[in-house]
């Protein structure tokens, strides 16, 4: 498989996906502001966001891609058929769990949010309450998008990565028309609004995965739940993954009780604003290569090919490290055009603008690391170790606490962003260490040959941003026409000073081009 244009196509979907995020959350900016209303919706969100995270994009598909790709390609069984007997199986007990699950989320919402929010800071009992209605009309999606990460699994597995891909976009979409069309006066009527088409975007996710399915021959049948030798090993993988796969969603569940209870009312939606301008790069890069590496390397283990593995998970890191160096520059650099193209207007002010661009400065410091660590855990998934991944996910989970406590008094919101950058690295650092010591990653000479190239070209690339940004400042307040026009300056003049200085450094070479494009028209 072309690893390059395995990622370009989920790529190209996860960007339409979160340039559909920044139209939700600009006009949930304009709409809600950042205030209370805000830091309710966003607290009751942020635990379906997880189970998104974890599900989707961690626990399930780590441990469930692997066994189901063995099934598969046992020469001694039936091929696909072997491998949705095991889907079926995994359904039959995945899917009582899951409903049992939402109904005690549903009626324990009130501890449930209390854990999330801290109880916020200084918010009357009506408010509390308000703040337990969104959690529950936001909770049902966990057991929707749970479902949705085991028919995307099984269509990943068969190389149809562009449909569990497409599927964040109806979650936008759904919440775009809830903005323009039922949109108040009232922040917490909008906001209300919002936790309803949460769930209303699982039902539909689900709805598009089914059909994808049935198109491509899947079709899983209902059976009694029976806990089988290999139901059981899933199992058991799972748990350790969901931890493991976790860790950078548990440090902002962290992050953001601490800052409801601790911190000013709005602090949560700088935070999670914030957070949403750092994932975009996340969810182009690191889900794209976690997501075409951990069926890729598997496969190849699993037919001896160790040699291959290596050399793919060595050109996975060295095209994360091209791709999220100069965001990691950009979004240190520029946080404050950025958030006030993008956020600064209607009930979003400047000092809402400012607030944000600083939190962002202190997420996009561990933005490497973030997406490192999806390069990194599928040499461990790949070979079925899950509790690796999840003792280091702790020994991370721990750094971030302290850091939120030591910092968040201080900093404000600031702390929790940085708390959780430092945590994520030294994640990574771990992750790095053990592979190379248990010699299943060993970086080639190309990688290290151009990686402190790749450094030095983002650093020239910041260089001109810095001494540029001002020249868009006084456009960044204008019409939507104006603010893009001067965002796409901004951007393309960063691409344009990077691609050069990557080529004068020799960290690209304009060879590897012309190779990339005779493949792609081979393919």
């Amino acid at each position: 498989m072309n690893l390059v244009k395995a990622i370009g196509s989920i790529g190209s979907l996860t960007l339409a996906s979160r340039i559909l995020g920044l139209v939700r959350d600009s006009l949930f900016a304009r709409y809600v502001g950042a205030g209370f209303a805000s830091d309710a919706f966003l607290v009751a969100f942020r635990l379906p966001n997880m189970f998104r995270a974890l599900f989707a994009e961690g626990a399930f598909s780590s441990a469930f891609i692997p066994m189901f790709n063995k099934r598969v390609a046992d020469p001694e069984g039936k091929g696909l058929r072997d491998g949705l007997d095991f889907a079926e199986a995994a359904l039959a007990v995945l899917l009582p769990v899951l409903l049992v699950m939402t109904v005690l989320l549903e009626v324990f919402a009130w501890p449930v949010t209390l854990v999330l929010s801290g109880r916020f800071n200084g918010v009357s009992e009506a408010q509390f309450a308000y703040a337990v209605e969104l959690s529950r009309w936001t909770i049902p999606y966990l057991m929707l998008i749970s479902l949705v990460s085991l028919l995307g699994g099984i269509l990943n597995s068969l190389q149809k990565f562009w449909v569990n891909a497409a599927a964040p976009i109806l979650l936008n979409v759904t919440l775009i028309v809830a903005l323009l069309g039922f949109h108040s006066d009232d922040p917490l009527v909008t906001a209300r609004n919002q936790a309803i088409g949460v769930s209303v975007s699982g039902a539909l996710q689900l709805a598009w995965l089914m059909w994808a399915c049935r198109r491509n021959g899947v079709s899983l049948r209902l059976r009694l739940p029976r806990l089988s030798p290999e139901v059981r090993a899933l199992l058991k993988l799972i748990l350790p993954a969901a931890a493991g796969a976790g860790a950078v969603q548990i440090n902002l569940v962290v992050s953001t009780a601490l800052a409801a209870s601790l911190l000013d009312a709005g602090s949560v939606t700088y935070i999670y604003m914030a957070d949403r301008l750092n994932q975009l790069p996340l969810g182009l890069i690191g889900i794209g290569l976690g997501t075409v590496l951990l069926p890729t390397i598997s496969r190849q283990l699993g037919g001896g090919e160790d040699a291959a593995a290596m050399d793919t998970q060595n050109r996975g890191m060295e095209l994360a490290l091209l791709l999220t160096l100069p965001a990691t520059v950009a979004l240190v650099l520029c946080g404050v055009p950025i958030t006030a193209a993008l956020f600064g207007y209607g009930k979003f002010d400047a000092t809402d603008t400012f607030y944000t661009a600083q939190a962002l400065a202190a997420f996009s410091i561990g933005l490497p690391s973030y997406i490192l660590v999806k390069v990194l855990t599928p040499g461990f998934y790949a070979r079925q170790d899950t509790k690796t991944p999840l003792r280091f996910a702790m020994i991370s989970m721990a750094v971030n606490l302290v850091g939120n406590l030591l910092l968040i008094v201080p900093l404000r919101h600031m702390g929790p962003p940085l708390a959780t950058a430092l945590a994520s690295t030294v994640n990574v650092v771990l992750l790095y260490v053990t592979l190379a010591k248990r010699g299943h990653f060993v970086a080639d000479a190309r990688l290290k040959r151009r990686v402190w190239r790749l450094a030095l070209a983002a650093v020239a690339m910041g260089a001109v941003l810095w001494a540029g940004q001002g020249l868009v400042m006084p456009y960044v307040q204008g019409t939507w026409v104006i603010r893009l026009a001067a965002m796409a300056a901004l951007v393309s003049s960063g691409v344009v000073v990077y691609g050069l200085a990557a080529v004068v450094t020799g960290a690209f070479r304009v060879s590897d081009l012309k190779l990339l494009l005779r493949r792609r028209r081979a393919n």
